[in-house]
């Protein structure tokens, strides 16, 4: 009501509160909260991929070795790019990270589904993996293409810690569409396509 407000007015004018305040604990931050943050923020970074890892090579046998390889050498290489453009990990940079661990692990089960379909189909391996990540490829380019537009748009527009946010997924997401499409192509093709006969795969 006009009455309240003019009361608050009147309390924020004068400097002081209606009641009195008692001080029940004082407490000083020193700089080492950051580094605490940041240290489990990279705990639970650790922890969650290594759940996803162990998760992927359970269902998904051989293939998922292939993309836990594939898993690793992405967030190595994104810190790689991190550390040649001097870039800080932060814990929004960690959030990135995560982000694109989770958006690699999704093209890779999106690839191993339909191999599993082209699998189901055709009864043909070889055919099979060709036909998987052909299929696999649009979906995969559509969706990353997508979020990169949405990384540099807070890239532009972003201040602080959005800023370095956007930067990781950037990276991140490119990373990924190279490791899913790239790498993971080249452990299906040294293991499998170089046989003579191949009649069954590890999915």
């Amino acid at each position: 009501t006009v009455e309240d407000a003019d009361t608050l007015k009147i309390v924020l004018r004068s400097g002081s509160l209606p009641a009195p305040i008692e001080i029940r604990e004082e407490r000083t931050v020193g700089a080492s909260l950051g580094e605490d943050s940041v240290d489990q923020g990279l705990k639970s970074l650790m922890i969650g991929s290594t759940l996803v890892l162990i998760f992927m090579i359970f269902y998904y046998r051989l293939a998922g070795v292939f993309a836990a390889a594939a898993l690793i050498f992405n967030v190595l290489l994104i810190i790689s790019v991190l550390g040649v453009f001097g870039a800080t990990l932060t814990l929004p940079g960690m959030a990135g990270i995560v982000l694109t661990i989770g958006m690699a692990v999704d093209a890779n089960v999106l690839i191993f589904q339909r191999i599993r379909e082209e699998i189901k189909r055709t009864d043909n391996p070889r055919a099979a993996i060709q036909e998987g990540f052909g299929k696999a490829f649009r979906t995969i380019l559509d969706a990353n293409v997508t979020t990169l537009f949405a990384a540099l748009a807070l890239l532009q527009f972003g201040t602080g810690p959005i800023k370095g946010f956007a930067v990781t997924l950037s990276v991140g997401i490119i990373a990924s569409m190279f490791t899913a499409i790239i790498v993971t192509r080249f452990f299906f093709d040294f293991v499998y396509l170089r046989k003579t006969k191949l009649r069954s795969l590890s999915i």
